[in-house]
């Protein structure tokens, strides 16, 4: 059985981003926590990225490791930040099915930050 991981951020603080999110995104792949991860960039998160060139260096790092991303493309829109997230090469999807999916899935765990 696959092990997988989603990861939904949601908070728009820049320090749970750099210091949660994107460091143990950076690693669990890597070290073999996980088989597959995803993180999931729902609500203020979305608009934090977009803005932040720190944070997009690092979430480039993560990506190099293997992690899918995503974001909520209605929060993205809602944001105005859907172009800078695309050109991050972050897919841009509706993320209730997602989530609804992984949270019945025997084999994927979900946390949020």
């Amino acid at each position: 059985m696959i092990d997988k991981l989603l990861i939904v951020w949601s908070s728009g603080e820049k320090e749970v981003a750099k210091k949660l999110v994107l460091l143990y995104g950076s690693v669990m792949l890597p070290r073999g926590y996980w088989d597959e991860a995803t993180i999931m960039i729902w609500g203020p998160s979305a608009k934090l990225l977009a803005e932040d060139k720190e944070l997009q260096e690092q979430l480039s790092l993560v990506k190099q490791s293997g992690v899918k991303f995503n974001a909520c493309v209605a929060c993205t829109d809602d944001y105005g930040v859907s172009e800078q997230l695309k050109e991050l090469g972050i897919e841009l999807i509706h993320t209730g099915e997602m989530l609804t999916h992984a949270l019945k899935s025997d084999n994927t765990k979900v946390i949020t930050f």
